[in-house]
């Protein structure tokens, strides 16, 4: 399997419940195997699989999960209840399959995992950066606002000096006579 049949499994990894898990389907179509036979493996081995590496989706998760893949609600479908694979698990699924292609996809399996979870990664970081740079911008507008008015006030014509007013008036200085 080349990197670019990988790209075509990434998509296939949902998260559901914080993590990211494969549904029992898609990762017996990648071992070669038919999901029901997979399952049955899965169940005569089921200490092998706790529920950090393997669970049964409730109703309402599958539902929601239909709706994110877009499929429609036509004839035939699942009768069942679809068991989701984490890391882990799909690691632990590939070693109770004794088949060379199992083995073989297991190591594709893990490095689609890794892939994913390395762009979250990037992602948790960019936007971690994103939110510094808004931040320092906030502080930065804040201070040029401050600058600007205390720089209008500077930048405005100066006020005309009071006309003295005509006639005598004793408070008026230059019509005062020096004695």
């Amino acid at each position: 399997m080349s990197p670019q049949d990988i790209e075509q499994f990434s998509p296939r990894i949902f998260t559901v419940r914080g993590m990211p898990v494969m549904l029992d389907s898609d990762l017996a179509l990648l071992f070669g195997v038919e999901t029901r036979h997979f399952n049955r493996a899965v169940q005569r081995n089921a200490g092998r699989f706790p529920v950090e590496f393997s669970f049964v989706l409730a109703r309402k998760e599958f539902s929601d999960l239909m709706c994110q893949i877009g499929t429609s609600k036509g004839r035939g479908g699942r009768r069942k209840l679809p068991r989701v694979f984490t890391e882990h698990g799909a690691i632990m699924a590939a070693t109770i399959l004794n088949s060379e292609r199992a083995v073989a996809m297991s190591v594709y399996v893990i490095r689609a995992f890794v892939s994913m979870r390395q762009e979250f990664l990037a992602n948790a970081t960019l936007e971690i950066r994103l939110e510094k740079i808004e931040n320092t911008l906030l502080s930065h507008d804040t201070a040029l606002r401050d600058v600007i008015q205390k720089l209008r006030p500077l930048l405005l014509p100066p006020p005309d000096p009071p006309k003295p007013r005509i006639g005598f008036h004793p408070d008026n200085k230059k019509n005062s006579a020096p004695r």
